[in-house]
């Protein structure tokens, strides 16, 4: 686990794309906090660092958006799922394959049914303008020093 102190909405978006830059597909992405912590932003910056030029906006009433890029990136939304059945209904297994990158919004809903693979990403408010943004790989240590060596330039 480490953890990085965004200071601003730009700050965020270049963790984001940072991060999409070095990704090679396959990753899943659990991204949980309040509401305007920060996620949707990060996974704005995700894209641009997958080289998508759409406009990224939150799935939160589609649940699903996939956008074309180096990678495919499948934003998706847990919001307004309540249930089990709501979760294996969108057919999440489906959009891990294929070498995309799935990042998922409002995960804390279902993280024991995406999988212990996933690299998890908690934003948390520290003040008016500053996150907190911890990332915790369970199964996938390598992906903790990558990112810290990636995003701070320490290893």
């Amino acid at each position: 686990m480490f953890l990085i102190h965004s200071k601003s909405e730009k700050h965020t978006l270049e963790m984001g794309e940072i991060l999409g830059r070095i990704l090679s597909g396959g990753e899943i992405l659990a991204l949980t906090g309040e509401l305007g912590s920060g996620k949707t932003t990060f996974v704005k910056g995700l894209a641009r660092g997958l080289g998508i030029t759409d406009v990224i906006t939150s799935p939160t009433f589609v649940v699903v958006k996939s956008y074309p890029g180096r990678l495919i990136l499948h934003h998706i939304d847990f919001y307004r799922l309540t249930e089990t059945g709501d979760f294996e209904t969108i057919g999440f297994d489906d959009y891990r394959e294929h070498g995309a990158v799935v990042a998922v919004e409002w995960a804390e809903k279902f993280l024991q049914e995406m999988g212990s693979d996933c690299l998890h990403i908690l934003f948390g408010y520290e003040g008016e303008n500053i996150r907190e943004i911890r990332f915790e790989s369970q199964r996938r240590p390598e992906w903790e020093s990558r990112l810290k060596k990636e995003l701070t330039g320490k290893a």
